[in-house]
């Protein structure tokens, strides 16, 4: 049952045919899990607490830096230095004390990945380099987790959900890590507009929302593109690839 409190807090959602209270209640009953605590982490992290997705976790090994500031809005000037995952935490529950946000201060690696992401219901890759990436889809596949892989580069976002055993993962695309170190490390050299990984980390919330309500067309079986600079969205259709060397 919701609180006087909480029917006023989420009294736009109440509204929705498709929420209502008993919606509300199943978002405060779920669990997401936001792999990075940065560009794309940060707007995805403050708006499910703002929705009253009731346990929130967020994993991020590394500290507020200047440099963070231009588009990790999670994060302040007086955060600097700061654990990443302690100043979201601290940004998320100010916006919504419903929430618990259960920070990791960790590396995301092949020892501990199991281990964390089975105890949500679905998972946010919001990191920003090819290793995380393709440990979080091995690992929310083989878990049987749903996932949003989401990726920001310069002036270009990409998102997807894989719905493991049902629709296309992230290896039915790219089946390999990139070789080469220069691609590897593109991200961090390339640079990336501020605003950018607001729209991406946005549509990784909603898809997030969307599944644990059960409403909606979910993000299955197509990667959305984005360009800043021509404010274009693309689908680029993707099926599951029978050779696959995770969920083939």
């Amino acid at each position: 049952m919701l609180s006087a409190a909480q029917k006023e807090r989420y009294t736009r959602h109440i509204m929705l045919d498709n929420i209502g209270e008993s919606g509300q209640e199943k978002l405060l009953g779920g669990k997401v899990l936001i792999i990075g605590a940065g560009g794309l982490g940060s707007p995805a992290a403050l708006y499910l607490a703002a929705a009253g997705i009731g346990t929130i976790g967020i994993a991020d090994p590394d500290r507020v830096e200047l440099s963070n500031l231009q588009r990790q809005i999670a994060h302040g000037t007086a955060d600097l230095t700061r654990p990443k995952v302690a100043s979201a935490q601290e940004a998320m529950t100010t916006i919504n004390p419903d929430v618990t946000v259960v920070p990791y201060a960790v590396r995301i690696t092949p020892v501990n990945a199991a281990g964390i992401i089975t105890d949500y219901d679905f998972v946010i890759d919001a990191t920003d380099n090819f290793d995380a990436k393709f440990l979080i889809n091995d690992s929310c596949v083989r878990a049987g987790i749903p996932f949003s892989h989401g990726g920001i580069l310069r002036f270009d976002g990409q998102t997807m959900t894989v719905l493991p055993g049902v629709s296309p993962c992230y290896r039915c695309i790219f089946p390999d890590q990139p070789e080469c170190e220069e691609v590897a490390v593109a991200c961090s050299r390339a640079g990336v507009i501020g605003v950018l990984p607001g729209v991406i980390g946005t549509i990784q919330a909603t898809e997030a929302i969307k599944y644990l309500l059960g409403i909606g067309t979910l993000l299955t079986g197509r990667l959305l593109t984005y360009n800043a600079l021509t404010l274009r969205f693309r689908e680029v259709p993707v099926k599951r690839n029978a050779s696959c060397p995770v969920c083939g």
